[in-house]
């Protein structure tokens, strides 16, 4: 296999199909072959980033969804962040999302802080 850039879909098509089979062939990775095949993971990486760019999530919909996975509500917050009015008017989006905030969200909740600064 002759790698070049990927340029468009039948391309990536094509190189799938051949790291699909490399993947069946159990190729140790420190081998010559192996390299080749990280190589091309890295150009199918490359393009992935291009055309199938993943938006960054909203930091509001963040903190929601951890607090609902980790059972925390509104209150639990309450003195941590603010009154409970300002807590819901900042999961409300009525109030911004602070850097205090952030801060405190990531530590609490193992929010990215790229996250919350998005």
């Amino acid at each position: 296999m002759k790698l070049r850039p990927i340029r468009d879909e039948q391309q990536y098509d094509e190189l799938m199909a051949w790291i699909d089979g490399q993947f069946d062939k159990n190729i140790p990775p420190d081998s010559p072959d192996g390299e080749t095949v990280q190589i091309a993971l890295l150009l199918i990486k490359a393009y992935e980033d291009a055309h199938y760019a993943i938006p960054a999530p909203d930091p509001i919909e963040a903190i929601k969804l951890k607090m609902e996975e980790k059972g925390f509500r509104n209150k639990d917050f309450v003195g941590k962040v603010g009154s409970k009015s300002y807590v819901s008017a900042v999961l409300n989006r009525h109030k911004p999302l602070t850097l205090e905030m952030a801060k405190f969200f990531h530590k609490e909740l193992g929010i990215p802080a790229d996250v919350l600064l998005s």
